[in-house]
């Protein structure tokens, strides 16, 4: 699903970084979401790599990247810590200044990243998310029943890891599954199920939304309402739950100086459900 891409493991923060290179144009960082890894972007990386270096990493706790060991504040699996790898990927690959695209829990680390270090990240993409913060606000019956698996991620360990881990592909397929129907593509979703089905990386995974609902709204608050510098485009499905029953625009410009987006068709895995409609947007933005 790469072809020509270049496999790169790559040592930073102590921590082992799993992604594929290709492309020779200005540097732009693929971010994938839960439960995923850099595979997510089968669809429109090979067309973004014509006119930009892409680089389409595991996040630290997925894929072919590394799985450290937790810690009882969850710092470990804090975006903070995420974002820090991917910056010093970043560097280690030779680029000072990038661009970054995040879905989902990617899209969670792109907006630390862009916090953390305002004067590398030239343009950002967040992809079907409102920040964390507001999740946990804005909570209704039909919000917690749709994100369930926030409130039972969070759950102590052992208890989700041990449920998940009785079955990975039960669990993974109802998640990847709508109306009856596999939303990835078989082969996407057999590379998925490869590394889901390690213990580490259900526990890491687990731990990355521990983190979401302690450490990282710490740091959050921390921010002190300090907004994203660079331009920010926003994109969400419109079948999916982030446009429900709120302004995704308007919640952002919270957050971010400079703010503009709008729905795709279909939900949720908008990369891979609307990969056309996606990469139209990412091409525009980040092309101009």
């Amino acid at each position: 699903m790469f072809d020509g891409f270049a496999n790169r493991r790559i040592r930073v923060n102590d921590v082992t970084i799993n992604c594929m290179v290709k492309g020779d144009g200005p540097p732009l960082l693929l971010l994938h979401g839960y439960p995923q890894t850099h595979v997510m972007w089968h669809e429109i990386a090979p067309a973004l790599a014509e006119r930009f270096t892409v680089v389409a990493a595991d996040l630290r706790g997925y894929g072919d990247s590394s799985k450290p060991p937790s810690d009882e504040k969850h710092l470990v699996y804090s975006k903070r810590s995420t974002a820090a790898d991917q910056a010093a990927l970043m560097t280690a690959l030779g680029f000072k200044t990038f661009m970054v695209a995040g879905h989902d829990r990617g899209a969670r680390v792109t907006h630390r990243l862009c916090l953390d270090y305002p004067d590398r990240v030239m343009k950002a993409a967040l992809l079907d998310i409102i920040p964390t913060a507001e999740v946990f606000k804005r909570v209704d019956k039909f919000i917690a029943t749709a994100y369930y698996h926030w409130f039972f991620l969070i759950q102590p360990n052992d208890l989700p890891e041990t449920l998940i881990g009785g079955n990975p592909e039960f669990y993974l397929r109802r998640m990847a599954t709508r109306k009856g129907k596999l939303i990835f593509v078989e082969e996407a979703f057999a590379e998925y199920l490869r590394c889901f089905r390690d213990p580490a990386s259900i526990h890491a995974t687990c731990e990355d939304y521990r983190a979401g609902a302690s450490i990282d709204l710490e740091h959050h608050a921390a921010d002190g309402g300090h907004k994203i510098a660079c331009p920010v485009l926003l994109l969400w499905g419109e079948k999916g739950l982030v446009g429900y029953k709120q302004d995704p625009i308007a919640i952002w410009r919270e957050y971010a100086s400079d703010v503009r987006g709008h729905s795709v068709p279909n939900g949720h895995f908008l990369p891979e459900e609307s990969p056309r409609e996606t990469l139209a947007a990412l091409l525009e933005f980040f092309g101009a």
